[in-house]
Protein backbone atom coordinates (compact mmCIF):
# COMPACT_ATOMS: atom_id res chain seq x y z
CA UNK A 1 0.00 0.00 0.00
CA UNK A 2 1.41 3.33 -0.93
CA UNK A 3 2.69 5.43 1.90
CA UNK A 4 0.56 8.56 -0.13
CA UNK A 5 -2.55 6.41 0.28
CA UNK A 6 -5.72 8.40 1.77
CA UNK A 7 -5.98 7.88 5.24
CA UNK A 8 -9.91 7.23 6.39
CA UNK A 9 -11.10 7.43 10.10
CA UNK A 10 -14.15 5.18 10.69
CA UNK A 11 -16.21 6.17 14.20
CA UNK A 12 -19.08 3.61 15.03
CA UNK A 13 -20.32 1.98 18.01
CA UNK A 14 -20.99 -1.30 16.30
CA UNK A 15 -18.24 -3.34 16.01
CA UNK A 16 -19.10 -5.50 13.02
CA UNK A 17 -20.05 -2.11 11.03
CA UNK A 18 -16.43 -0.72 11.68
CA UNK A 19 -14.43 -4.08 10.56
CA UNK A 20 -17.05 -4.30 7.28
CA UNK A 21 -15.95 -0.32 6.76
CA UNK A 22 -12.17 -1.06 7.07
CA UNK A 23 -12.20 -4.12 5.24
CA UNK A 24 -14.19 -2.44 2.15
CA UNK A 25 -12.16 0.91 2.27
CA UNK A 26 -8.92 -1.35 2.84
CA UNK A 27 -9.32 -3.19 -0.24
CA UNK A 28 -9.72 0.56 -2.33
CA UNK A 29 -6.11 0.84 -0.77
CA UNK A 30 -7.00 3.48 1.86
CA UNK A 31 -5.21 3.51 4.86
CA UNK A 32 -8.38 2.77 7.29
CA UNK A 33 -8.71 3.51 11.01
CA UNK A 34 -11.71 3.21 13.50
CA UNK A 35 -12.47 3.88 16.88
CA UNK A 36 -15.59 3.06 19.00
CA UNK A 37 -16.86 6.07 19.87
CA UNK A 38 -16.32 9.74 19.72
CA UNK A 39 -13.50 10.45 22.85
CA UNK A 40 -11.67 7.90 21.29
CA UNK A 41 -12.15 8.79 17.44
CA UNK A 42 -11.35 12.60 18.50
CA UNK A 43 -7.67 11.52 20.80
CA UNK A 44 -6.85 9.53 17.26
CA UNK A 45 -7.39 12.94 15.38
CA UNK A 46 -4.93 14.82 17.51
CA UNK A 47 -2.25 11.81 17.55
CA UNK A 48 -2.16 11.76 13.48
CA UNK A 49 -3.74 13.21 9.97
CA UNK A 50 -6.82 11.84 8.66
CA UNK A 51 -8.31 12.83 5.06
CA UNK A 52 -11.99 11.59 5.29
CA UNK A 53 -13.90 10.74 8.60
CA UNK A 54 -16.77 8.14 8.58
CA UNK A 55 -19.00 8.88 11.60
CA UNK A 56 -22.04 7.29 12.97
CA UNK A 57 -24.82 10.12 13.74
CA UNK A 58 -26.16 8.30 16.81
CA UNK A 59 -23.55 6.99 19.34
CA UNK A 60 -24.36 6.42 22.97
CA UNK A 61 -20.77 8.19 23.74
CA UNK A 62 -20.14 11.20 22.17
CA UNK A 63 -22.52 11.43 18.70
CA UNK A 64 -21.57 12.06 15.31
CA UNK A 65 -22.88 15.79 15.91
CA UNK A 66 -19.90 16.78 18.32
CA UNK A 67 -17.36 14.67 16.08
CA UNK A 68 -18.22 16.85 13.19
CA UNK A 69 -18.15 20.35 15.15
CA UNK A 70 -14.91 19.30 16.18
CA UNK A 71 -13.33 18.43 13.29
CA UNK A 72 -14.49 21.57 11.45
CA UNK A 73 -13.35 23.43 13.78
CA UNK A 74 -9.67 21.83 14.38
CA UNK A 75 -9.01 20.09 11.32
CA UNK A 76 -10.36 22.11 8.11
CA UNK A 77 -8.68 20.08 5.39
CA UNK A 78 -10.76 16.69 6.54
CA UNK A 79 -13.85 16.31 5.55
CA UNK A 80 -17.04 13.71 7.48
CA UNK A 81 -19.02 11.81 5.86
CA UNK A 82 -22.09 11.20 8.55
CA UNK A 83 -24.08 7.62 8.78
CA UNK A 84 -27.36 7.93 9.87
CA UNK A 85 -30.45 5.13 10.31
CA UNK A 86 -33.42 5.21 7.91
CA UNK A 87 -34.99 6.86 11.42
CA UNK A 88 -32.82 9.74 11.43
CA UNK A 89 -32.44 11.02 7.67
CA UNK A 90 -34.77 13.89 8.98
CA UNK A 91 -31.46 15.11 10.94
CA UNK A 92 -29.35 14.95 7.43
CA UNK A 93 -30.08 18.44 6.49
CA UNK A 94 -28.86 19.46 9.93
CA UNK A 95 -25.55 18.14 9.55
CA UNK A 96 -25.10 19.38 6.12
CA UNK A 97 -25.95 22.95 7.16
CA UNK A 98 -23.27 22.21 10.03
CA UNK A 99 -20.71 21.14 7.23
CA UNK A 100 -20.60 17.62 6.85
CA UNK A 101 -19.27 16.92 2.85
CA UNK A 102 -22.53 14.31 2.76
CA UNK A 103 -24.64 11.57 4.42
CA UNK A 104 -25.19 7.57 4.16
CA UNK A 105 -28.37 6.08 5.25
CA UNK A 106 -27.98 2.53 6.32
CA UNK A 107 -28.01 0.22 5.35
CA UNK A 108 -25.41 1.13 2.70
CA UNK A 109 -23.51 -1.36 0.06
CA UNK A 110 -19.52 -1.25 -0.26
CA UNK A 111 -20.01 0.40 -4.04
CA UNK A 112 -22.27 3.24 -2.30
CA UNK A 113 -19.11 3.33 0.87
CA UNK A 114 -16.48 3.63 -1.70
CA UNK A 115 -18.43 6.00 -4.08
CA UNK A 116 -18.87 8.62 -1.52
CA UNK A 117 -15.67 8.42 0.18
CA UNK A 118 -14.24 8.63 -3.56
CA UNK A 119 -15.91 12.29 -3.60
CA UNK A 120 -15.23 13.10 -0.66
CA UNK A 121 -11.26 12.84 -1.82
CA UNK A 122 -11.47 14.08 -4.89
CA UNK A 123 -13.37 17.57 -3.01
CA UNK A 124 -10.81 17.40 -0.52
CA UNK A 125 -7.84 17.37 -3.13
CA UNK A 126 -9.46 20.20 -5.13
CA UNK A 127 -9.86 22.51 -2.45
CA UNK A 128 -5.79 22.41 -1.41
CA UNK A 129 -5.12 22.79 -4.50
CA UNK A 130 -7.64 26.37 -4.92
CA UNK A 131 -6.03 27.42 -1.63
CA UNK A 132 -2.38 27.33 -3.31
CA UNK A 133 -3.44 28.72 -6.17
CA UNK A 134 -5.22 31.81 -4.58
CA UNK A 135 -1.90 31.81 -2.07
CA UNK A 136 0.23 31.82 -4.77
CA UNK A 137 1.91 28.23 -3.95
CA UNK A 138 1.14 26.49 -7.11
CA UNK A 139 1.67 27.52 -10.61
CA UNK A 140 -0.21 24.45 -11.70
CA UNK A 141 -3.74 24.54 -13.72
CA UNK A 142 -6.49 24.49 -11.63
CA UNK A 143 -8.30 20.38 -11.35
CA UNK A 144 -12.12 20.98 -12.46
CA UNK A 145 -14.02 18.14 -11.06
CA UNK A 146 -13.21 15.75 -13.71
CA UNK A 147 -13.02 18.02 -16.91
CA UNK A 148 -10.23 15.83 -18.55
CA UNK A 149 -8.73 17.22 -21.98
CA UNK A 150 -6.37 19.84 -23.31
CA UNK A 151 -8.26 20.92 -26.47
CA UNK A 152 -9.25 24.31 -27.14
CA UNK A 153 -12.99 23.43 -27.06
CA UNK A 154 -12.84 22.21 -23.64
CA UNK A 155 -9.80 24.94 -22.60
CA UNK A 156 -12.66 27.28 -23.81
CA UNK A 157 -15.25 25.71 -21.27
CA UNK A 158 -12.63 25.87 -18.13
CA UNK A 159 -11.91 29.01 -18.43
CA UNK A 160 -16.00 29.90 -18.55
CA UNK A 161 -15.97 27.74 -15.13
CA UNK A 162 -13.00 29.59 -13.73
CA UNK A 163 -14.22 32.80 -14.45
CA UNK A 164 -18.19 31.92 -13.22
CA UNK A 165 -17.73 29.59 -10.27
CA UNK A 166 -16.02 32.93 -7.89
CA UNK A 167 -19.24 35.24 -8.43
CA UNK A 168 -23.34 34.00 -7.56
CA UNK A 169 -24.21 34.68 -11.24
CA UNK A 170 -27.41 32.00 -12.73
CA UNK A 171 -25.33 29.61 -15.13
CA UNK A 172 -27.51 27.73 -17.92
CA UNK A 173 -25.51 24.81 -19.33
CA UNK A 174 -25.59 23.79 -22.99
CA UNK A 175 -25.01 19.91 -24.91
CA UNK A 176 -26.32 17.02 -26.16
CA UNK A 177 -26.61 14.14 -24.15
CA UNK A 178 -23.68 12.16 -22.32
CA UNK A 179 -21.52 15.45 -23.06
CA UNK A 180 -20.60 16.14 -19.45
CA UNK A 181 -23.21 19.09 -18.07
CA UNK A 182 -23.26 17.69 -14.51
CA UNK A 183 -19.62 17.74 -14.18
CA UNK A 184 -19.49 21.03 -15.34
CA UNK A 185 -22.12 22.33 -12.97
CA UNK A 186 -19.71 20.53 -10.05
CA UNK A 187 -16.78 22.06 -11.10
CA UNK A 188 -18.65 25.26 -10.86
CA UNK A 189 -19.71 24.31 -7.26
CA UNK A 190 -16.40 23.02 -7.03
CA UNK A 191 -14.42 26.29 -7.22
CA UNK A 192 -17.28 28.51 -5.80
CA UNK A 193 -16.91 29.83 -2.56
CA UNK A 194 -19.77 27.30 -1.88
CA UNK A 195 -17.37 24.78 -2.45
CA UNK A 196 -17.69 23.31 1.39
CA UNK A 197 -21.52 23.89 0.87
CA UNK A 198 -24.04 20.87 0.07
CA UNK A 199 -24.86 19.80 -3.79
CA UNK A 200 -28.23 18.89 -5.00
CA UNK A 201 -28.77 17.79 -8.65
CA UNK A 202 -32.14 17.49 -9.85
CA UNK A 203 -33.28 15.47 -12.59
CA UNK A 204 -36.34 17.73 -14.21
CA UNK A 205 -37.22 15.02 -16.75
CA UNK A 206 -38.22 11.89 -13.83
CA UNK A 207 -40.71 14.26 -12.12
CA UNK A 208 -44.02 15.87 -12.92
CA UNK A 209 -45.10 19.37 -12.24
CA UNK A 210 -46.66 19.20 -9.04
CA UNK A 211 -44.24 16.15 -7.48
CA UNK A 212 -41.27 18.66 -8.80
CA UNK A 213 -42.82 21.56 -7.19
CA UNK A 214 -43.05 19.49 -4.33
CA UNK A 215 -39.58 18.39 -4.40
CA UNK A 216 -38.20 22.15 -4.90
CA UNK A 217 -40.19 24.25 -2.54
CA UNK A 218 -41.67 21.74 -0.32
CA UNK A 219 -44.94 21.02 1.44
CA UNK A 220 -47.05 21.40 4.58
CA UNK A 221 -48.96 18.04 6.31
CA UNK A 222 -51.94 18.15 4.14
CA UNK A 223 -51.37 20.33 1.23
CA UNK A 224 -52.18 17.21 -1.26
CA UNK A 225 -53.13 13.17 -1.03
CA UNK A 226 -50.10 11.75 0.26
CA UNK A 227 -48.96 15.00 2.20
CA UNK A 228 -48.82 13.04 5.64
CA UNK A 229 -46.11 15.53 7.26
CA UNK A 230 -44.06 18.47 6.43
CA UNK A 231 -41.36 18.10 3.93
CA UNK A 232 -38.68 20.73 3.76
CA UNK A 233 -37.82 21.32 0.25
CA UNK A 234 -34.18 20.93 -1.88
CA UNK A 235 -33.89 24.81 -1.50
CA UNK A 236 -34.49 25.25 1.87
CA UNK A 237 -32.06 22.17 2.47
CA UNK A 238 -29.00 23.64 0.02
CA UNK A 239 -29.26 26.77 1.54
CA UNK A 240 -26.11 28.53 0.81
CA UNK A 241 -25.26 25.91 -1.43
CA UNK A 242 -25.89 25.43 -5.04
CA UNK A 243 -29.06 23.25 -6.52
CA UNK A 244 -28.34 21.73 -10.34
CA UNK A 245 -31.24 21.34 -12.27
CA UNK A 246 -30.78 19.34 -15.53
CA UNK A 247 -32.86 18.96 -18.46
CA UNK A 248 -35.33 21.90 -17.61
CA UNK A 249 -36.96 21.25 -21.34
CA UNK A 250 -39.33 19.12 -19.16
CA UNK A 251 -40.36 21.93 -16.70
CA UNK A 252 -44.08 22.26 -16.86
CA UNK A 253 -44.93 26.13 -18.00
CA UNK A 254 -46.69 27.25 -14.26
CA UNK A 255 -43.88 25.72 -12.62
CA UNK A 256 -41.32 27.86 -14.99
CA UNK A 257 -43.30 30.89 -13.36
CA UNK A 258 -42.76 30.20 -10.11
CA UNK A 259 -38.74 29.57 -10.45
CA UNK A 260 -38.62 32.56 -12.10
CA UNK A 261 -40.11 34.68 -9.36
CA UNK A 262 -37.70 32.48 -6.98
CA UNK A 263 -34.73 33.30 -9.00
CA UNK A 264 -35.98 37.12 -8.69
CA UNK A 265 -36.80 37.49 -4.64
CA UNK A 266 -35.24 34.02 -3.59
CA UNK A 267 -37.89 33.25 -1.61
CA UNK A 268 -40.28 30.14 -1.70
CA UNK A 269 -43.49 29.08 -0.09
CA UNK A 270 -44.28 25.55 0.14
CA UNK A 271 -47.17 24.30 -0.84
CA UNK A 272 -50.07 24.45 1.07
CA UNK A 273 -48.54 27.36 2.92
CA UNK A 274 -48.97 30.97 3.55
CA UNK A 275 -45.07 31.61 4.92
CA UNK A 276 -42.61 32.26 2.72
CA UNK A 277 -38.91 31.63 3.50
CA UNK A 278 -36.01 33.26 2.43
CA UNK A 279 -32.81 31.03 1.41
CA UNK A 280 -29.56 31.66 -0.54
CA UNK A 281 -29.03 29.49 -2.99
CA UNK A 282 -26.97 29.25 -6.60
CA UNK A 283 -29.15 28.02 -9.53
CA UNK A 284 -27.43 26.41 -12.24
CA UNK A 285 -29.63 25.00 -14.95
CA UNK A 286 -28.71 22.05 -17.45
CA UNK A 287 -30.58 21.35 -21.00
CA UNK A 288 -30.34 19.23 -24.25
CA UNK A 289 -32.70 21.12 -26.21
CA UNK A 290 -33.27 24.44 -28.53
CA UNK A 291 -34.97 26.67 -25.69
CA UNK A 292 -35.11 29.26 -28.17
CA UNK A 293 -37.19 26.90 -30.70
CA UNK A 294 -39.20 26.06 -27.74
CA UNK A 295 -39.81 29.70 -27.04
CA UNK A 296 -41.48 30.44 -30.47
CA UNK A 297 -43.81 27.54 -30.22
CA UNK A 298 -44.91 28.26 -26.37
CA UNK A 299 -43.65 25.60 -24.70
CA UNK A 300 -41.26 27.41 -22.54
CA UNK A 301 -41.68 31.03 -21.22
CA UNK A 302 -39.81 33.86 -22.75
CA UNK A 303 -38.99 35.57 -19.40
CA UNK A 304 -38.00 32.72 -17.72
CA UNK A 305 -35.61 31.90 -20.54
CA UNK A 306 -34.26 35.37 -20.50
CA UNK A 307 -33.65 35.23 -16.76
CA UNK A 308 -31.70 31.89 -16.62
CA UNK A 309 -29.66 32.85 -20.00
CA UNK A 310 -27.18 35.15 -17.93
CA UNK A 311 -23.95 33.16 -18.12
CA UNK A 312 -24.71 30.17 -21.41
CA UNK A 313 -21.78 27.43 -21.22
CA UNK A 314 -22.12 25.03 -24.54
CA UNK A 315 -20.42 21.81 -24.22
CA UNK A 316 -18.69 20.77 -27.14
CA UNK A 317 -19.74 17.16 -28.21
CA UNK A 318 -16.53 14.41 -28.11
CA UNK A 319 -15.89 13.88 -31.52
CA UNK A 320 -15.20 17.95 -32.12
CA UNK A 321 -12.42 17.16 -29.62
CA UNK A 322 -10.90 14.12 -31.01
CA UNK A 323 -7.44 14.88 -28.29
CA UNK A 324 -9.31 14.49 -25.76
CA UNK A 325 -10.69 11.02 -25.95
CA UNK A 326 -7.13 8.92 -25.47
CA UNK A 327 -6.91 11.34 -22.38
CA UNK A 328 -10.77 10.98 -20.96
CA UNK A 329 -10.13 6.95 -21.55
CA UNK A 330 -7.21 6.48 -19.80
CA UNK A 331 -9.25 8.85 -16.65
CA UNK A 332 -11.79 6.18 -16.86
CA UNK A 333 -9.50 3.25 -17.04
CA UNK A 334 -8.03 4.14 -13.71
CA UNK A 335 -11.08 4.94 -12.19
CA UNK A 336 -12.49 1.29 -12.60
CA UNK A 337 -8.81 -0.19 -12.25
CA UNK A 338 -9.11 0.94 -9.02
CA UNK A 339 -12.56 0.50 -8.43
CA UNK A 340 -12.43 -2.98 -9.42
CA UNK A 341 -9.23 -3.84 -7.80
CA UNK A 342 -7.48 -4.39 -11.87
CA UNK A 343 -3.83 -3.97 -13.12
CA UNK A 344 -4.96 -2.94 -16.70
CA UNK A 345 -2.15 -0.50 -17.50
CA UNK A 346 -3.45 0.77 -20.82
CA UNK A 347 -4.93 0.44 -24.23
CA UNK A 348 -3.40 -1.63 -27.31
CA UNK A 349 -2.63 0.06 -30.46
CA UNK A 350 -5.81 -1.60 -31.94
CA UNK A 351 -7.77 -0.35 -29.04
CA UNK A 352 -6.40 3.13 -29.85
CA UNK A 353 -7.55 3.62 -32.98
CA UNK A 354 -10.79 2.38 -32.36
CA UNK A 355 -11.34 5.17 -29.85
CA UNK A 356 -10.03 7.63 -31.58
CA UNK A 357 -11.43 7.12 -34.95
CA UNK A 358 -15.01 6.19 -33.80
CA UNK A 359 -18.04 8.95 -34.15
CA UNK A 360 -19.08 8.39 -30.48
CA UNK A 361 -22.85 9.84 -30.74
CA UNK A 362 -23.34 9.22 -27.30
CA UNK A 363 -20.38 11.35 -26.26
CA UNK A 364 -18.49 10.68 -22.99
CA UNK A 365 -21.38 9.11 -21.04
CA UNK A 366 -21.11 6.45 -23.65
CA UNK A 367 -17.33 6.19 -23.74
CA UNK A 368 -17.08 5.94 -20.03
CA UNK A 369 -19.47 2.77 -20.53
CA UNK A 370 -17.20 1.27 -23.37
CA UNK A 371 -14.53 1.48 -20.90
CA UNK A 372 -16.39 0.30 -17.81
CA UNK A 373 -16.80 -2.89 -19.91
CA UNK A 374 -13.15 -3.15 -21.47
CA UNK A 375 -12.05 -3.17 -17.89
CA UNK A 376 -14.44 -6.39 -17.24
CA UNK A 377 -13.45 -8.29 -20.13
CA UNK A 378 -9.69 -7.35 -20.04
CA UNK A 379 -7.75 -10.58 -19.24
CA UNK A 380 -4.22 -9.22 -19.74
CA UNK A 381 -2.42 -6.26 -19.07
CA UNK A 382 -3.86 -3.86 -21.79
CA UNK A 383 -6.86 -3.71 -23.29
CA UNK A 384 -7.34 -4.70 -26.91
CA UNK A 385 -9.63 -4.29 -29.73
CA UNK A 386 -11.61 -7.77 -28.40
CA UNK A 387 -12.19 -6.17 -25.42
CA UNK A 388 -14.42 -3.48 -27.52
CA UNK A 389 -17.05 -5.42 -28.70
CA UNK A 390 -19.86 -3.03 -28.52
CA UNK A 391 -17.51 -0.25 -30.63
CA UNK A 392 -16.33 -3.45 -33.06
CA UNK A 393 -21.26 -4.46 -33.20
CA UNK A 394 -21.71 -0.75 -33.92
CA UNK A 395 -19.32 -0.69 -36.64
CA UNK A 396 -20.65 -3.56 -38.28
CA UNK A 397 -24.30 -1.94 -38.15
CA UNK A 398 -22.85 1.19 -39.27
CA UNK A 399 -21.15 -0.41 -42.51
CA UNK A 400 -24.82 -2.39 -42.62
CA UNK A 401 -26.61 1.06 -43.26
CA UNK A 402 -24.05 1.93 -45.56
CA UNK A 403 -24.66 -1.03 -48.01
CA UNK A 404 -27.23 -1.46 -49.82
CA UNK A 405 -28.87 -4.78 -50.50
CA UNK A 406 -29.88 -5.77 -54.15
CA UNK A 407 -32.86 -8.24 -53.60
CA UNK A 408 -35.54 -8.70 -51.39
CA UNK A 409 -34.14 -11.68 -49.77
CA UNK A 410 -30.57 -9.48 -48.95
CA UNK A 411 -32.84 -6.88 -47.19
CA UNK A 412 -34.36 -9.33 -45.03
CA UNK A 413 -30.89 -10.77 -44.32
CA UNK A 414 -29.53 -7.41 -43.21
CA UNK A 415 -32.59 -6.40 -41.42
CA UNK A 416 -32.49 -9.40 -39.21
CA UNK A 417 -28.65 -9.30 -38.99
CA UNK A 418 -29.29 -5.50 -37.67
CA UNK A 419 -32.24 -6.51 -35.01
CA UNK A 420 -29.46 -9.38 -34.00
CA UNK A 421 -26.70 -7.05 -33.29
CA UNK A 422 -29.04 -4.16 -31.60
CA UNK A 423 -30.48 -6.52 -29.06
CA UNK A 424 -27.18 -8.04 -28.09
CA UNK A 425 -25.82 -4.50 -27.63
CA UNK A 426 -28.43 -3.53 -25.82
CA UNK A 427 -28.34 -6.71 -23.58
CA UNK A 428 -24.76 -6.17 -23.17
CA UNK A 429 -25.38 -2.49 -22.03
CA UNK A 430 -28.29 -3.93 -19.57
CA UNK A 431 -26.22 -6.69 -17.78
CA UNK A 432 -23.13 -4.14 -17.62
CA UNK A 433 -25.66 -1.19 -15.88
CA UNK A 434 -27.25 -3.94 -13.90
CA UNK A 435 -23.70 -5.39 -12.46
CA UNK A 436 -22.09 -1.85 -11.82
CA UNK A 437 -25.24 -0.67 -9.86
CA UNK A 438 -25.33 -3.82 -7.46
CA UNK A 439 -21.53 -3.88 -6.84
CA UNK A 440 -20.79 -7.04 -8.81
CA UNK A 441 -23.11 -8.97 -7.07
CA UNK A 442 -25.21 -11.15 -9.33
CA UNK A 443 -27.56 -12.53 -7.17
CA UNK A 444 -28.29 -8.70 -5.96
CA UNK A 445 -28.33 -7.47 -9.94
CA UNK A 446 -30.72 -10.01 -11.15
CA UNK A 447 -32.99 -9.52 -8.69
CA UNK A 448 -32.72 -6.07 -9.27
CA UNK A 449 -33.86 -6.03 -12.84
CA UNK A 450 -36.90 -8.75 -12.30
CA UNK A 451 -34.47 -11.92 -13.40
CA UNK A 452 -34.09 -15.53 -11.93
CA UNK A 453 -30.40 -16.05 -11.01
CA UNK A 454 -29.71 -18.78 -13.93
CA UNK A 455 -31.47 -16.40 -16.13
CA UNK A 456 -29.28 -13.58 -15.29
CA UNK A 457 -26.37 -16.23 -15.47
CA UNK A 458 -27.45 -17.29 -18.71
CA UNK A 459 -27.44 -13.92 -20.20
CA UNK A 460 -24.06 -13.29 -18.98
CA UNK A 461 -22.41 -16.50 -20.30
CA UNK A 462 -23.88 -15.79 -23.63
CA UNK A 463 -22.46 -11.93 -24.03
CA UNK A 464 -19.14 -13.23 -22.40
CA UNK A 465 -19.37 -11.18 -19.55
CA UNK A 466 -17.47 -12.26 -16.33
CA UNK A 467 -17.34 -10.80 -12.96
CA UNK A 468 -14.22 -8.54 -12.30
Amino acid sequence: MSSNAARILVVDDEPNICHSCVKILSKSGYLTEFALNGHEALKMLEARQFDVVVTDLKMSALGGMQVLARVKEAYPDTLVIVITGYSTVSSAVEVMKMGAFDYLPKPFTPHELRAIVGQALSQRENRIKNRQLKNGDSPSTRIHHQLVGSSPKIKKVISMVEKVAPTDATVLVYGESGTGKELVARAVHANSNRADKVFFAVDCGTLSGNLLESELFGHVKGAFTGAYQDKAGIFRQADTGTVFLDEISNIAVDVQGKLLRFLETRELTPLGSTISHKVDVRLIFATNQNLEEMVRTGTFRQDFYYRIYVYPILLPLLRERREDILPIAYHFLYQFCRKMGKAVTGFADDAVTRLTEYGWPGNVRQLRNVVERAVILCEKETIGLKDLPLLSEISDIENLFDNTPATNAALKAVKALIRQKAVARVECNFLTHALSSNDWNVTRAAKAVGMQRPNFQNMMKKHGISLP
